[in-house]
């Protein structure tokens, strides 16, 4: 098992830079792998592909420099379990709603004694590394997502949680339980106080504070506001507004691509 790179940028203060794949597409995921991106998050929640296709896409981003993340698509020990058996340097759990749940999904990522998570690391041992245990408890990663009331009103305490490496927003959901417009490019008030009191909450804790963000321009005002873990948009988005960006620049006329969202 390789070093986490993300633990070093992340305690050198580093903003990291991370991609988004919804496509089951191997080739892409390569290529985000190759293209300057720090981390590859492989989205088991909305991404078209199951359980089989997740692993695939994790090696693909493992042929290149970038760290291979996933978003597991709820709190299942199973599906996490097998997502870092697969090489998973990181994971992103949806729908945290209380430190209870934040603390159950800190043990999946872990094995005994400090968690429940059941040894069989398939590809993730594949270099046949002495301690892998041990080892993988200190490089894997863990983000507890932040994108309901209850989760807003408990985010201190998530945070805190012993073993949680950070939190992670997802704006669009997040927007939805405040009663706020989803995929804006710019948050609503409601939404962008909520992002502010998250990464102030995160930071109180010593933890990270990540957040899906509308594009390269919403991805820059947040790393502006203090967030230290970025996504500019999926994998989809980015290819829809570099071909609008493309036609444009051909047509001499305006980009007319929508705004990315977010998760």
């Amino acid at each position: 098992m390789r070093d986490n790179r993300l633990k070093e940028l992340f305690g050198a203060g580093e903003v990291v830079v991370n991609a988004w794949v919804s496509a089951d597409s191997p080739y892409l995921a390569e290529t985000l792998s190759h293209a300057g991106f720090d981390s590859v998050t492989v989205d088991l929640q909305h991404g078209m592909f199951g359980l089989d296709g997740a692993v695939r896409l994790i090696q693909a981003v493992s042929a290149g420099p970038a760290v291979p993340l996933a978003r597991t698509p709820s709190l299942d020990a199973a599906v996490i379990g097998k997502l870092l058996d697969a090489g998973a340097y990181g994971i992103i759990c949806p729908a945290v709603d209380d430190p209870g749940q934040a603390a159950r999904f800190v043990a999946m990522c872990r094995y005994p004694p400090a968690g429940v998570r059941s040894y069989g690391p398939a590809r993730a041992n594949i270099a046949q590394v002495p301690g892998y245990v041990a080892r993988a408890d200190e490089q894997v990663l863990t983000w507890a997502m932040i994108e309901s009331r209850p989760a807003l009103d408990a985010v201190d305490a998530i945070a805190a949680t012993p073993g949680l490496d950070g939190v992670y927003v997802g704006p669009n959901d997040l927007a939805l339980a405040l009663g706020a417009e989803p995929g804006l490019p710019v948050p609503p008030p409601e939404v962008d106080a909520a992002l502010a009191r998250i990464a102030e909450a995160a930071h109180a804790a010593g933890v990270i504070a990540g957040a899906f963000a509308s594009g390269p321009a919403g991805a820059r005002r947040l790393a502006e506001r203090g967030y230290d873990f970025v996504t500019p948009g999926n994998d989809m988005a980015l290819l829809r507004r570099a071909a609008a960006e493309g036609i444009a620049a051909v047509r001499g006329t305006a980009v007319t691509a929508a705004p990315s969202g977010g998760y």
